[in-house]
């Protein structure tokens, strides 16, 4: 079975995915056609951003209408710059519990988002390579390898309640504790987290 398509629809996806804009309409009409071949091919291009578009507006949908319980108190903490130790605004019961510094406790399952910056000490000429880790329970979530430029750490992750989360440095002497920082905001509790 094939899809009906619209020539003009077509002919205008190939044009803004192929032909370069610069080229004139007389450069367009000159090019060697390629018959049936060129035919055959505008149709895949035709149903592949058909495709793309029907899952683009499908994952829109999910999104949309997913149940979401989004937390009503505020839930958040962060850690650093130094001199600062750790910040927590949480509601009760709590949803983090701090263990030490750069390290947390999650105590509710949710969504969270992490977000921080690393600022390297590029004066640092000690042996150990640079690298700072955003760990879960000892997993790597995610690694900073580039010491020539102040990074963001982070992301949103679905967190269970006894997680530990924690930044951890190489070498303490490695960033600039008073240009770096981390934090955690509970964003929702999703009725469908096991």
């Amino acid at each position: 079975m094939t899809l009906p398509h619209s020539p003009i629809t077509c002919e205008y996806m190939l044009s803004v995915a192929v032909i370069p804009q610069k080229m004139s309409l007389s450069h367009r009409e000159n090019m060697p056609s390629q018959g049936a071949q060129r035919s055959s091919w505008k149709l895949w291009l035709c149903s592949m951003g058909a495709i793309l578009l029907f899952l683009g507006s499908f994952s829109m949908l999910i999104f949309t209408f997913l149940p979401l319980k989004v937390a009503k108190e505020p839930c958040v903490a962060k850690f650093g710059p130094l001199p600062s130790k750790w910040q927590i605004v949480s509601p009760d019961p709590p949803c983090v519990n701090e263990t030490s510094d750069w390290k947390l406790k999650i105590l509710q399952k949710g969504l969270y988002l992490i977000y921080g910056q690393v600022a390297p000490n590029v004066t640092y000429k000690g042996p150990a390579p640079f690298e700072v880790q955003l760990r879960r329970n000892n997993d790597i979530i995610q690694t900073l390898t580039n010491n020539s430029k102040i990074q963001n750490v982070g992301g949103t992750y679905e967190l269970f309640t006894g997680d530990i989360i924690e930044l951890l440095f190489n070498w303490e002497h490695q960033v600039l504790k008073n240009n770096t920082y981390w934090g955690i905001i509970l964003l929702a509790n999703p009725q469908f987290l096991s």
